[in-house]
């Protein structure tokens, strides 16, 4: 476009793209009885423009290198994405009469399912976090040229990861990343706060740093104008805030309030809408082109192997140190790797990645939810992104783990500083609910490496395995147990103490492990043999072993875990035995905790050596 004025003939011929993808939308969503028709119609203008003007992109290769990157975060307005891509030719526009249908990946809401949606949206406020770890990705790892649009609704934009990402977004000068608020006045129950007050949305977007516009949203020249000074503002991101209307070019719902998440009713009530919307059509279109973005190519990447584990045994490490060693040294070797932090580096030893790798560290600030959710947008790209911070300001960010467990997202998570042993800095920097937050999403993988060399090992196997990962890492430091050529795998686990004629098995990871150890020591002493097995992986968990040992210890485990009892290591091996008619007791924190020494607050809540002598004494009588 070059800043010169459109032909009068794209004008046209997009208003008649627009008005063909209100009327799929429309005809998708009477079909299937449900859905959001106004939703889809108020942002008809905006997609139309993107989709067959302004984006660089191959209809036949949505993943196409270098392509124009599209992400529609107000996802309840999937037909309308549905619809522009059935128009460009990716698949058959009868196949949008499926829409919401058990037989078809086009869903209520969009997944990864499909070759052109990169994350799970649904869940608000979360494509603009998505949509800032793309741009990341062109600007500083690939040096591509493709940019980053995204298409957000008005009401989300009162989600505080929003403006998250719109720091972020600022502080990285994300000159490659549009987003396009879809001001249509109305939300879900209620007018939107701010309705159509336009210069208070630019005065917001402004006050972040970002190159707002205001725009028509039913104005194509002003809509092409706008994105054309979008793609010429260097040094920080621009974002569109268009006045559109809800449920624009049908009288029935324009504008009007409780036509959120209706379908027109099938027969004369679509029909209507359906021949108001037929006549809006031109004779005079033309056919659009779509420019392919220009061909890309980036380093072949070279994907070797960690040296052994750099730990002797007995030698005495944090888990979260022996982390951040084994990123850097991932690093090294697996150029795909990129990290991310929350302004905690120093603490999860981020910082020796950030320091020799600085193009592929993106410190995030203290703003999780944007962390976790740009981590996606890496992952999207084909990285393969760790994202680290203390266990328990990962909750804050738990949609976004949730909706990247929908998309099968292949992001690795680091929690660090968990459970009571962490110390003085009490209760609330205490993660104590992480197992139970990261094991019930479907598919996470849950480790818990309880030495510096199992930790090392571990971060190498987790980088291999395709899917999302959670690793948790203690902030004391505890003896290393195993060799430097020892070896881990997912839904492994290993036993550390056994015999013929043990009467119980004991099973925990991390710091209760070495209690765990103590207290064998001591049982023995008294006469009472025992097995002790580190079960490293939670999820998936070595049903097998836990089987075998708890059979050869007459039908008895004790768990430990600094963790509340609830949905932990414990419940993990209970889910795993129980139905083979084998005991489980748990010990884990039954209570808030209190500040206080480690060592102190282990055996003050229940999960310290002579906690675990007790309990096993009581339980094998």
């Amino acid at each position: 476009m070059a800043g010169s004025p459109a032909s009068s003939e794209l004008l046209t011929t997009l208003h008649n793209k627009a008005t063909q993808l209100r009327i799929d939308s429309v005809r998708a969503t009477s079909e299937a009885g449900s859905g959001h028709p106004s939703s889809c119609a108020s942002a008809a203008d905006i997609v139309a423009a993107l989709f067959f003007s302004v984006m660089r992109y191959n209809p036949q290769n949505p993943k196409a290198l270098n392509g124009d990157r599209f992400v529609l975060s107000k996802g309840h307005a999937a037909p309308l994405l549905y619809a522009a891509w059935a128009e460009a030719g990716l698949f058959p526009v009868s196949d949008l009469l499926k829409l919401r249908t058990l037989t078809s990946d086009l869903e209520g809401h969009p997944t990864p399912r499909l070759p052109f949606v990169d994350m799970a949206t649904g869940s608000l406020g979360q494509g603009l976090p998505v949509g800032v770890g793309i741009a990341l990705n062109a600007k500083f790892v690939d040096n591509l040229e493709y940019r980053t649009y995204v298409l957000m609704g008005d009401g989300e934009s009162v989600e505080g990861s929003v403006w998250e990402a719109a720091e972020v977004g600022r502080q990285y000068g994300l000159d490659n990343l549009c987003a396009i608020v879809d001001v249509n006045r109305l939300g879900q129950s209620d007018p939107t706060m701010l309705q159509h007050d336009m210069d208070a949305y630019r005065s917001r977007w402004a006050g972040f740093g970002w190159h707002a516009l205001i725009v028509d949203g039913h104005d194509f020249g002003a809509i092409l104008k706008a994105f054309d000074e979008a793609a010429r503002t260097k040094g920080r991101p621009t974002v569109l805030l268009t006045k559109t209307y809800k449920g624009k070019g049908i009288s029935l719902i324009e504008n009007k309030p409780d036509w959120h998440g209706k379908p027109l009713k099938k027969g004369d009530e679509t029909q209507k809408a359906l021949d108001e919307l037929t006549k809006q059509l031109s004779p005079t279109g033309t056919a659009t082109h779509i420019t392919k973005p220009s061909v890309a190519t980036i380093p072949s990447h070279t994907i070797g192997t960690m040296p052994p584990a750099p730990y002797k045994i007995g030698e005495s490490i944090a888990t979260r140190e022996a982390f951040g060693l084994a990123l850097e040294t991932l690093g090294s070797v697996n150029p795909l790797v990129v990290a991310l932090d929350a302004d905690v580096k120093n603490s999860t030893y981020t910082d020796k990645f950030g320091k020799k790798f600085p193009n592929r560290f993106f410190e995030s600030f203290i703003a999780e939810q944007n962390m976790v959710g740009a981590a996606a947008g890496l992952a999207a790209c084909g990285k393969i992104p760790f994202a680290a911070t203390f266990a328990c300001f990962l909750s804050r960010a738990y949609d976004f783990i949730r909706m990247a467990a929908i998309s099968g997202s292949n992001i690795k998570l680091v929690g660090t500083h968990v459970g009571v042993s962490i110390g003085e800095d009490g209760p609330s920097q205490m993660g104590l609910e992480d197992i139970a937050m990261m094991a019930a999403q479907p598919n996470v993988t849950v480790l818990y490496p309880s030495d510096g060399n199992s930790m090392y090992r571990l971060i190498e196997v987790t980088a291999n395995h395709k899917g999302m990962v959670y690793v948790r890492a203690g902030r004391p430091k505890s003896p290393v147990l195993y060799g430097p050529e020892e070896m881990f795998h997912i839904g492994g686990s290993k036993i550390l103490r056994e015999s013929p004629s043990d009467v119980l098995t004991i099973v925990s990871a991390g710091v209760t492990l070495f209690e765990a150890l103590k207290a064998y020591d001591q049982l023995k002493a008294a006469g009472i043999t025992v097995r002790v097995i580190d079960l490293y992986s939670i999820a998936p968990i070595d049903r097998n072993t836990l089987l075998g040992s708890g059979r050869s210890t007459q039908g008895r485990i004790l768990t430990v875990e600094d963790h509340y009892a609830h949905g932990g290591l414990g419940d993990a091996v209970l889910s795993a035995v129980a139905t083979e008619g084998i005991k489980v007791h748990k010990l884990a924190v039954r209570e808030i905790p209190h500040s206080g020494k480690p060592e102190e607050l282990v055996d003050h809540y229940g999960i310290g050596v002579r906690s675990i002598v007790e309990a096993a004494t009581q339980f094998i009588k």
